[in-house]
């Protein structure tokens, strides 16, 4: 189903919840411009996409560096000729409560979490603005809503994702850009495996209540705003006005 043929989609992180979502997007007809550190994982999504016939570019960017960001959009927007689709999956997870995470670690935290998604903004915003249109999608997490202990950094992160998102969705809605966030459960992707191995990370990881954590998969990573945002019972999501839950399941609206 080419349900986003001709989209040019940027894609942040290039494991876990960023590989099936590019997975996803450039099943759809996107072309794909993805950005992440892990340059072996780098490597195995260009392979993957270039053998599907996908366009893509995948490039070594660490999307808290403002430099290597703007010059990440202006590649992908020469090599493409423009952007419609950001999905911010990008992340660390460090372990700790205020007292144990050294202030560099923090800092971090924000600067990967918090501070990519602004900086795919402020760069990738007036691409989508000449285009007349744009869709973001900001991976928060139900940690942003109710944590588990010794996730200070991590909690807070995703916390102020949502708001984040909810700024930029009422300041560029008469753009034609819509901007959603969604959150996720426990998924097992390296990002929590290597957290999870820290002397830090509380032994057993917390799980839903249905017991089990997902793996992530092209279907549960559609770019649609109502598949994305209520297929998935690893997914929850924000209602204004309502009270905030941990659960597996969708919220409805």
């Amino acid at each position: 189903m080419k349900d986003f043929d001709g989209k040019i989609a940027l894609v942040t992180g290039t494991t876990g919840i960023g590989l099936a979502t590019a997975r996803r997007l450039a099943a759809g007809g996107a072309a794909i411009i993805a950005c992440g550190i892990d340059r072996a994982a780098n490597a195995a999504m260009t392979a993957e996409l270039d053998s599907s016939g996908a366009g893509a570019l995948v490039m070594a960017v660490d999307v808290s560096v403002p430099d290597q960001v703007r010059d990440a959009v202006a590649a992908g927007v020469e090599r493409f000729g423009g952007l419609d689709i950001i999905v911010n999956s990008a992340a660390v997870h460090p372990y700790g409560t205020a007292v144990s995470t050294d202030f560099d670690t923090w800092n971090r935290a924000m600067s990967v979490n918090v501070g990519s998604i602004y900086l795919t903004a402020h760069f990738g915003i007036p691409e989508m603005i000449r285009r007349g249109s744009g869709a973001i999608v900001n991976v928060a997490s139900v940690q942003g809503f109710a944590c588990q202990q010794n996730v200070a950094a991590y909690a807070t992160t995703k916390g102020a994702i949502h708001t984040l998102t909810r700024s930029l969705a009422l300041d560029y809605a008469r753009s034609g850009i819509r901007v959603n966030s969604v959150s996720p459960g426990s998924i097992r992707s390296p990002i929590l495996e290597k957290a999870a191995r820290g002397e830090n990370a509380p032994m057993p990881m917390s799980k839903p209540p249905t017991g089990a954590s997902a793996k992530p998969t092209p279907s549960d990573a559609s770019a649609s705003r109502r598949k994305w945002r209520n297929s998935s019972p690893f997914c929850v999501r924000q209602k204004p006005g309502s009270a905030p839950a941990r659960t597996t399941g969708s919220m409805a609206a």
